[in-house]
Protein backbone atom coordinates (compact mmCIF):
# COMPACT_ATOMS: atom_id res chain seq x y z
CA UNK A 1 0.00 0.00 0.00
CA UNK A 2 1.39 3.40 -0.93
CA UNK A 3 1.88 6.17 1.65
CA UNK A 4 -1.00 8.28 0.35
CA UNK A 5 -3.43 5.36 0.61
CA UNK A 6 -2.22 4.70 4.16
CA UNK A 7 -2.82 8.34 5.05
CA UNK A 8 -6.35 8.24 3.61
CA UNK A 9 -7.12 5.06 5.59
CA UNK A 10 -5.85 6.57 8.84
CA UNK A 11 -7.97 9.69 8.24
CA UNK A 12 -10.99 7.53 7.39
CA UNK A 13 -10.75 5.56 10.65
CA UNK A 14 -10.07 8.63 12.78
CA UNK A 15 -12.57 10.92 11.09
CA UNK A 16 -15.57 8.61 10.82
CA UNK A 17 -17.67 8.00 13.91
CA UNK A 18 -20.13 5.42 12.60
CA UNK A 19 -19.52 1.94 11.24
CA UNK A 20 -21.63 -0.89 9.94
CA UNK A 21 -21.34 -3.94 12.20
CA UNK A 22 -21.74 -7.31 10.52
CA UNK A 23 -22.81 -10.31 12.59
CA UNK A 24 -24.38 -13.70 11.93
CA UNK A 25 -28.09 -14.12 12.76
CA UNK A 26 -29.61 -17.55 12.20
CA UNK A 27 -26.61 -18.46 10.00
CA UNK A 28 -27.19 -15.43 7.74
CA UNK A 29 -25.41 -12.07 7.56
CA UNK A 30 -26.98 -9.21 9.53
CA UNK A 31 -25.75 -5.61 9.60
CA UNK A 32 -26.46 -2.69 11.87
CA UNK A 33 -25.08 0.77 12.56
CA UNK A 34 -22.79 1.37 15.54
CA UNK A 35 -20.72 4.23 16.91
CA UNK A 36 -17.09 3.32 17.58
CA UNK A 37 -13.83 4.41 19.15
CA UNK A 38 -10.41 2.88 18.59
CA UNK A 39 -6.98 2.47 20.14
CA UNK A 40 -4.33 4.82 18.84
CA UNK A 41 -2.54 1.95 17.08
CA UNK A 42 -5.78 0.60 15.52
CA UNK A 43 -5.26 -2.72 17.30
CA UNK A 44 -8.81 -2.61 18.69
CA UNK A 45 -12.14 -0.96 17.99
CA UNK A 46 -14.79 -0.51 20.67
CA UNK A 47 -18.55 -0.28 20.42
CA UNK A 48 -21.00 0.45 23.24
CA UNK A 49 -24.22 -1.46 22.66
CA UNK A 50 -27.28 -2.76 24.48
CA UNK A 51 -27.45 -6.44 25.32
CA UNK A 52 -31.06 -6.26 24.10
CA UNK A 53 -29.99 -5.45 20.54
CA UNK A 54 -29.97 -8.23 17.96
CA UNK A 55 -26.33 -7.62 17.06
CA UNK A 56 -25.31 -8.07 20.71
CA UNK A 57 -27.22 -11.35 20.95
CA UNK A 58 -25.48 -12.38 17.72
CA UNK A 59 -22.01 -11.51 19.14
CA UNK A 60 -22.74 -13.55 22.26
CA UNK A 61 -23.35 -16.58 20.04
CA UNK A 62 -20.61 -15.99 17.46
CA UNK A 63 -17.64 -13.74 18.19
CA UNK A 64 -16.66 -13.42 14.51
CA UNK A 65 -17.78 -9.99 13.26
CA UNK A 66 -16.88 -7.34 10.75
CA UNK A 67 -16.88 -3.55 10.69
CA UNK A 68 -17.33 -1.46 7.57
CA UNK A 69 -16.11 2.12 7.81
CA UNK A 70 -16.96 4.19 4.76
CA UNK A 71 -16.26 7.68 3.55
CA UNK A 72 -19.38 9.87 3.63
CA UNK A 73 -21.26 10.07 0.35
CA UNK A 74 -20.46 13.44 -1.21
CA UNK A 75 -22.75 12.85 -4.20
CA UNK A 76 -19.84 12.32 -6.58
CA UNK A 77 -20.67 10.77 -9.94
CA UNK A 78 -19.16 7.41 -8.99
CA UNK A 79 -19.94 6.46 -5.39
CA UNK A 80 -17.90 3.27 -5.87
CA UNK A 81 -14.82 5.47 -5.63
CA UNK A 82 -15.55 6.33 -1.97
CA UNK A 83 -12.83 5.09 0.39
CA UNK A 84 -13.90 2.24 2.67
CA UNK A 85 -12.42 -0.44 4.85
CA UNK A 86 -13.96 -3.71 5.91
CA UNK A 87 -12.33 -5.15 9.02
CA UNK A 88 -12.87 -8.76 10.09
CA UNK A 89 -12.31 -9.42 13.75
CA UNK A 90 -13.26 -11.09 16.98
CA UNK A 91 -15.68 -9.46 19.43
CA UNK A 92 -15.23 -9.69 23.18
CA UNK A 93 -17.48 -8.15 25.81
CA UNK A 94 -15.92 -5.84 28.40
CA UNK A 95 -17.68 -5.76 31.75
CA UNK A 96 -18.24 -2.56 33.65
CA UNK A 97 -15.40 -2.29 36.16
CA UNK A 98 -12.98 -4.45 34.14
CA UNK A 99 -9.39 -3.15 33.89
CA UNK A 100 -9.27 -0.29 31.40
CA UNK A 101 -13.03 0.31 31.51
CA UNK A 102 -12.91 3.85 32.93
CA UNK A 103 -10.34 5.22 30.41
CA UNK A 104 -12.40 3.60 27.64
CA UNK A 105 -15.57 5.24 28.95
CA UNK A 106 -13.79 8.60 29.07
CA UNK A 107 -12.57 8.18 25.49
CA UNK A 108 -16.05 7.21 24.32
CA UNK A 109 -17.64 10.19 26.05
CA UNK A 110 -15.06 12.55 24.53
CA UNK A 111 -16.13 11.37 21.09
CA UNK A 112 -19.84 10.99 21.90
CA UNK A 113 -20.66 13.32 24.80
CA UNK A 114 -24.39 13.01 24.12
CA UNK A 115 -24.23 9.32 25.05
CA UNK A 116 -23.55 9.90 28.75
CA UNK A 117 -27.09 8.86 29.70
CA UNK A 118 -26.49 5.42 28.16
CA UNK A 119 -23.99 4.69 30.92
CA UNK A 120 -26.86 4.85 33.43
CA UNK A 121 -28.55 1.92 31.69
CA UNK A 122 -27.51 -1.51 32.91
CA UNK A 123 -28.06 -3.23 29.57
CA UNK A 124 -25.23 -1.35 27.77
CA UNK A 125 -21.69 -2.77 27.61
CA UNK A 126 -18.53 -2.20 25.67
CA UNK A 127 -17.36 -4.76 23.15
CA UNK A 128 -13.78 -4.89 21.87
CA UNK A 129 -13.32 -5.88 18.25
CA UNK A 130 -9.80 -7.12 17.62
CA UNK A 131 -8.93 -6.98 13.91
CA UNK A 132 -7.75 -10.09 12.10
CA UNK A 133 -7.74 -8.78 8.55
CA UNK A 134 -9.88 -7.21 5.91
CA UNK A 135 -10.02 -5.21 2.72
CA UNK A 136 -9.39 -1.53 2.09
CA UNK A 137 -10.60 0.22 -1.05
CA UNK A 138 -8.91 3.61 -1.42
CA UNK A 139 -10.65 4.42 -4.69
CA UNK A 140 -10.83 3.17 -8.24
CA UNK A 141 -8.21 0.43 -8.88
CA UNK A 142 -6.75 0.91 -5.38
CA UNK A 143 -7.75 -2.09 -3.26
CA UNK A 144 -5.59 -3.71 -0.60
CA UNK A 145 -5.79 -6.68 1.71
CA UNK A 146 -5.10 -5.57 5.26
CA UNK A 147 -3.90 -7.36 8.37
CA UNK A 148 -3.78 -6.43 12.04
CA UNK A 149 -0.13 -5.52 11.49
CA UNK A 150 -0.81 -3.32 8.48
CA UNK A 151 -3.47 -1.45 10.49
CA UNK A 152 -0.84 -0.74 13.15
CA UNK A 153 1.46 0.59 10.40
CA UNK A 154 -1.33 2.80 9.06
CA UNK A 155 -1.93 4.21 12.56
CA UNK A 156 1.47 5.92 12.35
CA UNK A 157 0.20 8.13 9.50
Amino acid sequence: MDAQSEKVLAQLIRGTRIATLGTLRDDAPQVSMVAYVFTEDFSAFYIFVSRLAQHTVDMQKNKEVSLLICETDDERNDPQSLARVSIRGKAEQIENGAPGYMPLKKKYLQRFPESESLFQLTDFNFWRITPKGGRYVAGFAKAYNITAESLKQVSLR
